[in-house]
């Protein structure tokens, strides 16, 4: 084989190589931006349950206080939280000590509507006894509806003094 013909051949080889590499790269980028079409739409969906979720706990708004209740006839506060997921499907524990370890812990700085807000509300202790949905946030202020003891299921303002003093810990579950 000559030179010239041997120099074509590999001339011809690297330049089939150089097709097939750039057409791996395409599909990369295909599937790199389809990934994030999926993360969008999941992204919205999810955003779609929290405001359900929200909005069903607000229905229950006004009903007194039982212990251990997750109807309009009387609801608590981890009753609360269970029966308004619940409603999306989404399983929680019904008790708010474990609610407390579940999902990711989050800086008060970054909480979202559909975190949960945890408190100890016994005097001289840090034990988490408490929860909440968050309603409302945005820089410095923050709502969340819960079930309390003395007025039932309201929406109360992390601002105010007895709250702020209680607040331990917030968590995202969704």
């Amino acid at each position: 084989m000559s030179i010239k013909k041997t120099a074509l051949i590999l001339i011809l080889l690297i330049s089939f190589s150089a097709c097939k590499s750039s057409k791996n790269k395409r599909v990369v980028t295909k599937k790199v931006r389809t990934t994030k079409t999926v993360a969008n739409k999941t992204t919205s969906k999810t955003s779609a349950n929290v405001k359900s979720i929200v909005d069903y706990a607000k229905t229950f708004e006004g009903v007194k206080y039982k212990y251990g209740g997750t109807t309009k006839k009387g609801m608590d506060c981890s009753g609360l939280i269970y029966t308004s997921f619940k409603k999306e499907a989404i399983s929680l524990p019904r008790t708010t000590n474990d609610l407390s370890k579940t999902g990711n812990w989050i800086d008060l700085k970054e909480v979202k509507v559909g975190d949960l807000l945890f408190f100890a509300t016994k005097k001289n202790s840090r034990k988490v006894n408490h929860v909440g949905i968050v309603t409302t946030s945005r820089t410095g202020y923050v709502e969340f509806i819960h079930a309390s003891t003395s007025r039932g299921v309201m929406i109360s303002n992390l601002a105010e003094r007895y709250w702020y003093l209680a607040y331990v810990q917030a968590r995202r579950v969704m």
